[in-house]
């Protein structure tokens, strides 16, 4: 009997010790086999060598020795030249634009690859550079990657860099660690604000003439209307009011003549002109109705002295503007309460322009100032390339006005276009010719500045320049390259 129990303990005991060994084979085997519990390997960061210094030093401090991961994670950079379409673990880590001095007149640059932009070779002979797109301003001049502007395309004329994490367990592990850090925001169309402001607009005198035998008012904007109207706001400063009574022979505008404004996508009017009262009072109050039928908003004009010295203030896409428009030019302004133009005085220009600087605006100053008036040749006269006037010191009122407080000073007075600064911490575009004008006779008024305003976050972060030509049948367009080129040398070399 005694020798039966121990058997039977005996036997128990074995058959236990079996189970705990098949057990732990199990237990232990499961383990090895998933390299979990005793024989688990912790995932590792592999780097790879297109990421860069700074960004090795980003990861280092996401990725530290106290990370536990379960999955190896494999990080990569790449550049493009088009914005790609971002998939999981993909990351949009910098845009890099090219930029080059303020008064360059070049604005393209040719990459069959995104390194070359990066080339020391290749910077030093073009003469630019790449920068952050958070480091654009107004101060720098940015330039195309193979004739596509950043700011016009936004999925090109940049170098997109995307940082890409690959691991099996992305969404459970390296994304809570991550997108804090990558996840970024950049300008785009619906967040970047484009203002296009012109110069000289006076669909008048042969105009009128012209108009009788096309019998379309569009017929002066056909060549330049998609241009215009691609900006969310569109400005010019119209000096010749509508009425019935528009000749050859006068500064006043066939009604029909709104057609060609709205059909550039006009958003703003500036009534600083001193010819608005050319047509008479009836005349100047009946344009302030059409423009306000047609949902223009009006600057430095208006039905008394009163409105007219109300500031357009522009709050669209995050971005925040004042813009104040005067008159001290030879007529046109208006001192009680009959209309025309805002007259200039020092305190209230100062006055508006601090108070716009306190709510955080961007403040943008025109004057309607005296003429140069060195237009009676047939032949290129470069004397109103400089800033000159028929009277006063032109160079010395418009950088008062950005020691006052302005960020931009536009002239809005010269039938030709004059040159252009950057000064203390403003710009100043002294005068932008004529959009749309019958003068065809004078090669210099056949011309004018679009200046293209790009605001994003209440920042400019450019002026692009484009000049603009019309011929003897008064239809506006854009210069072409190599003439642009040369004209816009021609005033860059007469800046103060």
């Amino acid at each position: 009997m005694v020798r039966s129990k121990r058997n039977r303990t005996k036997a128990f005991l074995i058959t236990i010790s079996l189970f705990v060994v098949i057990f732990l084979a199990v237990f232990f085997g499961i383990q090895f086999i998933t390299k979990t519990g005793v024989f688990r390997i912790p995932g590792v960061v592999y780097y790879d060598e297109s990421l860069n210094a700074e960004e090795l030093e980003k990861l280092a401090a996401i990725f530290t020795d106290e990370v536990d991961l379960d999955k190896d994670v494999y990080i990569s950079a790449i550049d493009y030249l088009e914005k790609p379409e971002l998939t999981s673990g993909e990351f949009l880590e910098k845009i890099s634009v090219p930029v080059t001095d303020f008064y360059s007149t070049d604005t393209n640059i040719e990459a069959d690859e995104p390194e070359i932009l990066f080339s020391d070779a290749y910077v030093s002979e073009v003469n630019f550079n790449m920068i952050d797109i958070d480091e654009l301003d107004f101060q720098k001049k940015l330039l195309s990657i193979n004739d596509k502007y950043y700011l016009d395309d936004f999925n090109a004329g940049a170098v997109f860099r995307v940082i890409s994490f690959t691991s099996e367990k992305y969404e459970e592990e390296i994304q809570p660690l991550v997108e804090g850090a990558f996840a970024k925001v950049f300008p785009e169309k619906e967040t970047v604000l484009a203002f296009a402001q012109t110069g000289v607009t006076a669909l008048s005198r042969g105009m009128n003439a012209k108009l009788y035998k096309v019998g379309d008012a569009t017929y002066f904007s056909e060549k330049i209307k998609d241009f215009l109207s691609s900006f969310d706001l569109t400005h010019t400063s119209n000096e010749s009011s509508f009425t019935d009574f528009a000749t050859s022979g006068n500064i006043c505008s066939d009604k029909r003549f709104i057609n060609t404004l709205t059909d550039i996508g006009l958003d703003i009017v500036e009534l600083t002109g001193n010819h608005n009262q050319d047509c008479g009072d009836t005349a100047a109050l009946e344009s302030i109705a059409i423009y306000n039928d047609n949902g223009i908003r009006i600057v430095g004009g208006g039905e008394s002295a009163e409105k007219a010295a109300i500031p357009l203030e522009i709050e669209e896409k995050g971005s925040g503007i004042t813009f104040l428009a005067y008159n001290l030019s030879t007529g046109g302004a208006t001192y009680d309460n009959t209309p025309g133009a805002n007259q200039y005085y020092e305190e209230n220009a100062a006055n508006e322009i601090n108070k716009a600087k306190e709510r955080g605006d961007f403040v943008i100053v025109d004057i309607q100032y005296y003429e140069c008036s060195a237009y009676a040749s047939e032949y290129e006269d470069a004397t109103c390339d400089y800033a000159n006037s028929a009277a006063g010191d032109q160079i010395g009122f418009f950088r008062h006005l950005i020691e006052l407080g302005a960020d931009m000073v536009v002239g809005t007075s010269a039938h030709q276009p004059q040159t252009f600064e950057l000064y203390d911490n403003g710009v100043i575009y002294y005068g932008l010719g004529n959009l749309f004008f019958d003068q065809v006779w004078w090669p210099g008024t056949t011309r004018s500045l679009v200046l293209g305003h790009y605001f994003y976050n209440g920042k400019l972060l450019q002026t692009k320049i484009t000049p603009t030509v019309y011929d003897k049948n008064m239809q506006t367009e854009i210069l072409d390259e190599e003439t642009a080129k040369w004209f816009l040398n021609r005033l860059v070399s007469e800046r103060p």
